[in-house]
């Protein structure tokens, strides 16, 4: 392909009639240009085009549309590898997010919805007359780019052939794995029948592994062959353009399978790699390590002995810690490891001791506080700590004494410290002088004031109220003289303040006069008034079944709707005046119906609705429309049980709703709750037994979950399942 005539029909393409994930793709030709112009300017290009028409994976109408402009520039040889990278991500997508709900995912995206892959992936296909020549390219790169690129195809009768002769006359080891990779992506069990000969010591490592990948994705059985393999080729550089780090997903297919063998076979090979000698390797393995904690139930009982033994690594501090009291076995190593002198790896050692033992690490961290900022984080809760607060210590209260005294704080130290002397309460009482003595600078001290003293003598009271005073304008010291005295006039006056700023501070201050409740009556004008356009209910009646229609402006931005849902909050709590706030939630609703990034909000506005009961029975329709949606449908379910006529409740189709949330990790404890309160009298026998199987199964509900927070979650769910299905 000459590369002058690789734009030809370029300028005559109707690019403003397809879209990207910007919307309509006028900016192509100007970025293709730039693509196949070469320097500086093709690398600003291509990231510009993976952004554009390959987002997050995701493709639309203008990526089939460019692909043949791709496919010539690539052919002519202008940044060859890194276009066949581009062509073949194009393929791969398979076109996960549904375009209606998140087309709008990452908050820029102005663009019409994402296309099914299958038309994208046919003009990668179409264009396989200019890619297939490329598997016999001079340079290695390009025949190992090439290679994934025309696998990612899925075009068995074009594809396949081209690349069994390829694999018959390739010598580069690297190349020669990428095409065993291609070959299986096509046909599995014919790479399958490659794998045997190339697992041995002879064969170079990147092929080797590549033998090893091929016989997991074709399901084979395995062996002690491929046990001794993988050990062999530790550490396992990346070779392939598509899987990272080998030794995690091999971890990971293997323990997708299921089975106690597999589960074996995956246990075996991160122990061995965890009591290797060589760090990069026990690197690679910890790493590994960390990905079977979240995928299996299984793995933190099976691996704790090795994991144990290499506390001094931060990275394995930090996995125990993930695990917590689970992980109590390691607690003396780690305890050692945090009493040594100060650095980052005891730091870390100690915050993981905060989660695993805490009682055992509240004496080290009174003797290094200030010392260790990991530590004192999660002692604070900031790092999803143990279920119970952080135990009371005396020495630890002496050194947050100490440190509130030193003067300047570092970072967040001192609300970190505010909230470890809130979770004590009163036990915490002697830290009184200094809480006030830096209220005046600090104002977030205000509710440590307020724990420690409320319930103390009249004296302490009356001192924590005078320093309470002393800083006007603050919500939050205003709010703890409230806890204080139960007097509201100052937090009322702050709160009126409060509601006439913008949207965070509207939704501020309506959650603190929602917890006011009837109290908080004087602000129920300003509440009103702090309303966005779209928030002020249309005054006409509302039928009792519908939706009210779509008559007022839609804001697009998640801060203005979760004001209204706060102030609708307070206005039910305060007034009970359902006929003001029901509307009001209604278009909350509405609203947050435009995409992934409003979904929370219409979790916590159905909460809101249920806190009405029936007197939000208009909202049944709005509310029913939310059960298709995973992330929604638990908060949805709880409020139908509230809010609709339970004779004409469908509990059959609600437990369906919460099954689907809870199978797709999608919100545990929104899917928990949801079931319990349903009870096992709406279950049928086939969904007893799929919350039978997501209470005793070995995989986590939530595979690849966020770290402690995702295994902790899952573990309070399979509880709650268990008992739910055992019930």
């Amino acid at each position: 392909m000459d590369l002058a005539h690789a734009l030809d029909g370029l300028d005559a393409h109707p690019w403003a009639a397809v879209s990207h994930a910007y919307g309509p793709a006028e900016n192509l030709p100007g970025l293709l240009r730039a693509l196949a112009a070469g320097g500086e300017q093709a690398d600003e290009a291509l990231a510009e085009l993976y952004s554009c028409i390959l987002h997050q994976g995701s493709v639309y109408t203008a990526s089939a549309d460019a692909v043949p402009y791709l496919a010539r520039i690539a052919a002519a040889g202008c940044g060859t590898v890194e276009v066949l990278g581009l062509l073949g991500g194009l393929a791969e997508s398979e076109g996960e997010w549904d375009g209606a709900r998140d087309g709008d995912r990452d908050g820029e995206r102005e663009g019409g919805g994402e296309v099914p892959p299958a038309p994208v992936r046919a003009a990668v296909v179409g264009q396989l007359p200019l890619l297939l020549p490329l598997l016999a390219d001079g340079s290695a790169a390009v025949r190992q780019a090439a290679a994934w690129a025309v696998g990612q195809t899925r075009a068995v009768e074009a594809a396949l052939p081209a690349l069994r002769r390829r694999w018959a006359s390739e010598t580069d080891p690297v190349v020669r794995g990428e095409l065993l990779t291609a070959l299986g992506r096509l046909d599995r069990s014919g790479a399958a029948a490659e794998v045997g000969p190339l697992l041995g010591e002879g064969t170079p490592a990147p092929l080797r592994l590549a033998a090893v990948l091929a016989g997991l994705d074709a399901g084979e059985p395995w062996t002690g062959a491929h046990h001794a393999a993988v050990l062999a080729l530790l550490p396992a550089d990346r070779y392939d353009l598509d899987r990272r780090e080998p030794l995690r997903v091999i971890t990971e297919e293997l323990l997708l399978r299921e089975t106690p063998a597999d589960r074996d076979a995956a246990y075996a090979l991160l122990d061995r790699a965890l009591r290797d000698e060589r760090p990069e390797v026990r690197a690679e393995a910890v790493w590994a390590a960390d990905h079977a904690c979240q995928l299996s139930r299984s793995a933190p009982r099976r691996l704790l002995p090795a994991l144990a033994q290499l506390v001094a690594d931060p990275d394995v501090a930090h996995l125990l810690g993930n695990l917590g009291p689970a992980a109590a076995e390691a607690a003396p190593g780690l305890a050692a490891r945090a009493a040594q002198a100060e650095d980052g790896p005891a730091d870390e050692a100690l915050a993981a001791l905060v989660l695993v033992a805490p009682r055992t690490a509240a004496p080290l961290l009174a003797r290094a506080l200030g010392r260790r900022p990991r530590a004192l984080e999660a002692a604070a809760g900031q790092r999803a700590p143990a279920d119970a607060p952080f135990p009371f210590d005396p020495e630890l209260l002496a050194a947050v004494r100490a440190r509130l005294t030193a003067g300047q704080l570092g970072g967040n130290e001192h609300h970190q410290l505010f909230r470890l002397v809130r979770q004590w309460g009163r036990a915490a009482a002697s830290a009184l002088p200094e809480l006030c003595a830096v209220l005046p600078h600090r104002p977030e001290a205000a509710a440590a004031v307020a724990a420690v003293a409320v319930d103390g003598p009249a004296a302490e009271r009356d001192r924590a109220a005078a320093a309470l005073r002393e800083v006007p304008g603050s919500v939050a010291a205003a709010r703890a003289l409230y806890d204080l005295t139960g007097d509201p006039e100052a937090l009322l006056g702050a709160l009126a303040d409060r509601l006439a700023a913008g949207p965070y501070a509207v939704a501020e201050a309506a959650r603190a006069a929602a917890g006011l409740g009837p109290e908080a009556l004087p602000l129920a004008p300003a509440l009103r008034a702090a309303l966005s356009a779209g928030g002020v209910p249309d005054t006409s009646p509302m039928p009792d079944t519908s939706p009210m229609p779509d008559t007022s402006p839609v804001p697009d931005t998640s801060p203005v709707l979760e004001a209204d849902l706060a102030v609708a909050d307070a206005l039910w709590r305060i007034t009970g005046a359902a006929a003001e706030v029901v509307p009001i939630l209604d278009g909350v609703l509405r609203r947050a119906d435009d995409g992934a990034w409003f979904d929370r909000t219409a979790v916590r506005a159905a909460r809101v609705a249920a806190l009405l009961g029936p007197a939000a029975r208009p909202l049944t329709a709005r509310l029913d429309g939310l059960l298709a949606d995973r992330v929604k449908a638990p908060a949805a379910v709880l409020a139908l049980l509230a809010v609709a006529d339970g004779a004409a409740l469908d509990r059959g189709r609600l437990v369906e709703a919460a099954l689907r949330a809870a199978e797709t990790g999608s919100d545990l404890r929104g899917a928990g709750e949801a079931l319990a309160a349903l009870g096992t009298t709406a279950l049928d026998d086939g969904q007893r037994r799929r919350l039978a199987d997501l209470a005793g199964r070995d995989r986590r509900i939530v595979g690849g979950c966020f770290a402690g927070a995702g295994i902790r979650d899952d573990e309070a769910l399979r509880a709650l399942l268990a008992a739910v299905a055992g019930g």
